[in-house]
């Protein structure tokens, strides 16, 4: 073979290369998880062009795409024109196994929290440097949240959030107390040095207390749920309306629901991951 023709096999091989770089599998996946990243909790419905906005992708790459995502399910259009997140990626998305053998153990006690408190009652796990709720009960006429099953929140400002940063690894808390801070109101603590002094307190009493840090009409009292291996797994929380009850009050309540999901979670044949 000539030194040309070899030149002209090496073009064309790296022309049918770039060719399948734009259509492998990666970067057909990176793009699907850029468009199902475009949905959260303010944007739960978008159109094509709002949905090729957020996901920084060109229109017609998202408009190619969202026949795949919704003929698997998961997406969906409504009669509006707009897209939104399918039951098939819920579906999947329940099956987790750290959420799923969570949600079995606590959803008994979290409904016994709530039937004899009438407020919210939470369950949460630590996600990296955030925390995500797995389950929630709204007790009737409880105060309103801005927590969802599914959502993030900071570690620094719920009850859970700071059971689970209590007890993570050093190199975690180090992170997150870095900075940098999210104030949701005048009562979110942003100083690292106090931050420090909450985490003490809550390893010491063994739970914890989040005094009108997200909304100023919320008090969180959380508490740590032991998986195998005494390693906190979870954190359970009661959410009630600031000034109707004391933390003192709640926290018998709240560390003793947390006890009982422990055993729950750590029965012979029960795992939470």
């Amino acid at each position: 073979m000539t030194v040309q023709a070899m030149t002209r096999a090496k073009t064309a091989d790296d022309r049918a290369g770039a060719r399948c770089a734009g259509t492998g599998t990666g970067p057909v996946l990176a793009r699907a998880f850029r468009i199902l990243e475009a949905f959260d909790a303010d944007h739960p419905a978008m159109t094509l062009s709002e949905l090729a906005r957020r996901s920084d992708l060109p229109t017609s790459t998202v408009h190619r795409m969202l026949g795949e995502l919704i003929g698997w399910g998961a997406l969906e259009r409504g009669e509006d024109g707009r897209y939104r997140i399918g039951l098939r990626l819920w579906e999947v998305g329940a099956l987790a196994p750290r959420g799923q053998g969570l949600r079995e153990s606590a959803l008994p006690f979290m409904e016994d929290m709530s039937q004899i408190t009438r407020e919210n009652v939470q369950l949460a796990v630590r996600e990296g440097d955030e925390l995500v709720f797995v389950e929630r009960i709204a007790g009737t006429g409880a105060v309103p949240v801005l927590t969802r099953v599914g959502g993030r929140f900071a570690l620094t400002v719920t009850g859970g959030g700071l059971v689970l940063l209590a007890h993570a690894s050093l190199d975690v808390q180090e992170k997150v107390l870095a900075g940098p801070f999210h104030r949701f109101t005048r009562r979110t603590v942003t100083d690292a040095h106090t931050l420090r002094r909450m985490l003490a307190a809550v390893r010491r009493d063994g739970y914890s207390v989040s005094d009108r840090q997200v909304t100023m009409d919320a008090l969180s009292v959380a508490a740590p749920v032991y998986g195998p291996g005494d390693e906190v797994a979870a954190a359970v929380s009661l959410v009630v309306r600031h000034g109707s009850r004391s933390a003192h009050e709640l926290a018998p309540l709240v560390c003793a629901s947390a006890r009982a999901i422990s055993r729950a979670l750590t029965r012979p044949g029960r795992t939470a991951s």
